[in-house]
């Protein structure tokens, strides 16, 4: 039996195995499906909401986010609490914020790259 068929395709997008809202700890814990336990601060995901009006306009949508942006905190006003969470199909989350807003989509490429070291 060969497994040559991976090798043909591009690599497959990074996929959760496991999602986890520790909200006392305001971190966002994603253990993905290679191995990696991820864990976001909840005011970071806010601040790299991925939306049209977050990123100052469609023009900048789909540029990379810096990685360091994931320990920044957002501006007074803007909530970090979080209220709900949605999976939106298999490729991304959606994260519905204590100041009603919710248009960010995450997807798993967005996040994977973004996973914080591990400060020990």
């Amino acid at each position: 039996m060969t497994h040559d068929h991976h090798h043909n395709r591009p690599q497959a997008d990074p996929a959760p195995r496991n999602i986890t809202i520790d909200r006392p700890n305001q971190l966002l814990i994603i253990e993905w499906e290679d191995g990696a336990y991820c864990e976001y601060p909840l005011p970071g995901i806010r601040y790299i909401c991925p939306c049209a009006e977050c990123r100052g306009g469609h023009e900048h949508m789909g540029k990379p986010i810096p990685p360091e942006d994931i320990f920044k905190t957002p501006p007074p006003g803007v909530s970090t609490e979080l209220v709900d969470v949605k999976l939106v199909g298999n490729y991304g989350i959606q994260f519905f914020w204590a100041d009603g807003h919710n248009a960010g989509l995450y997807t798993w490429k967005i996040l994977r790259p973004l996973c914080p070291r591990m400060r020990r």
